[in-house]
């Protein structure tokens, strides 16, 4: 009887990470069963679907009061939820069911629609967007000036992983991801057609790699261990890639132990016995470390790293009052 004489207040909430009109079944048969749909926002996106499908929405920004009244005599009202949440309307509501002197209608939270997995990536591009837009540093960036951040985060998240700490982790996995999104967006202004792409782009390049790469998953090939898989990928990547040369596409660039194991991993891999060069120095005698340790399945460049972390400790020990 209650619920006949107060009637009911439904609050539909929408995601705008997700195409406007694809709503719930729930939501759709709320919508064209209200007595009265409501929403403060007259260029909310929901709004064209909602008349196309027969819906009649009335612009309001009731109180609280308003709408309780508009409820009585057992209506339903909706009202569609703005991007800013209708704070001021749901405080009163709350206020007005904790005095405890109106005869509340029944309320009603209802998500009309769910953001998916990786959903919060749109809000990263359309950030980044404003930020090339509008920032004076921002927008006088380019592949190259960029280059050295690549390089630092990088750095950043694998030390980040050899902490062990998961909040700093996320941290540096989302300082990584920018440098994606960011050169992808510069990339979206290149004079030239052949040079100029998207992060849909990119992520539709790695989907078709990733796809490719793993015909054990997506395709009828099996692998039922590690080192399977390990051999599908080069294979496929040996004929992707079409070199000339095992060593073809090692970055030279990068640390000088780490390229060492590196190519060490793909000579052994090819099954190429190949002497090691001899020479005078440490870096002979590094080359060789490092050759060995890969065999060993060690990767040096961490080992070094770890050793080096001591051994910072130890400083710092050193250097402690009375040491």
């Amino acid at each position: 009887m209650n619920e006949i004489e107060t009637g009911r207040v439904v609050l539909l909430t929408t995601s705008h990470r997700v195409a406007p009109g694809l709503l719930s079944w729930t939501a759709w048969r709320l919508l064209h069963d209200a007595d009265e749909v409501l929403c403060a926002d007259a260029a909310h996106p929901q709004l064209p679907y909602l008349r196309e499908a027969g819906v009649e929405v009335k612009q309001a920004s009731p109180t609280a009061e308003e709408l309780v009244r508009a409820c009585s005599g057992g209506r339903t009202v909706l009202v569609i939820a703005t991007a800013e949440g209708d704070r001021p309307l749901t405080d009163g509501l709350a206020r007005l069911a904790g005095s405890g002197r109106v005869a509340m209608p029944d309320l009603e939270l209802l998500p009309g629609s769910y953001d998916l997995p990786g959903a919060r990536l749109l809000d990263l591009v359309q950030v980044m967007d404003r930020i090339r837009a509008e920032c004076p540093w921002s927008s006088r960036q380019t592949h190259r000036s960029l280059a050295k951040y690549g390089i630092e985060e990088a750095y950043e998240l694998v030390e980040a992983i050899e902490d062990g700490d998961a909040d700093e982790l996320r941290e540096e996995l989302g300082d990584v991801l920018l440098q994606v999104v960011f050169h992808a967006r510069i990339a979206e202004e290149a004079a030239d057609d052949e040079e100029r792409f998207s992060v849909d782009d990119v992520a539709a390049g790695i989907v078709e790699k990733l796809i490719h790469r793993h015909p054990h998953v997506f395709g009828e090939d099996t692998a039922a261990t590690p080192e399977e898989v390990k051999a599908h990928w080069l294979r496929t990547k040996a004929v992707e890639k079409q070199r000339d040369s095992v060593t073809d596409g090692i970055p030279l660039g990068q640390p000088g132990l780490a390229l060492a194991a590196k190519l060490s991993s793909r000579a052994r891999t090819a099954g190429l016995e190949v002497p090691l060069p001899t020479g005078e120095g440490i870096g002979y005698e590094l080359l060789a470390m490092a050759v060995r340790a890969e065999a060993e399945g060690t990767d040096p460049e961490a080992a070094l790293r770890a050793a080096a972390r001591a051994y910072r400790d130890a400083v710092r020990d050193a250097e402690a009052p009375g040491a």
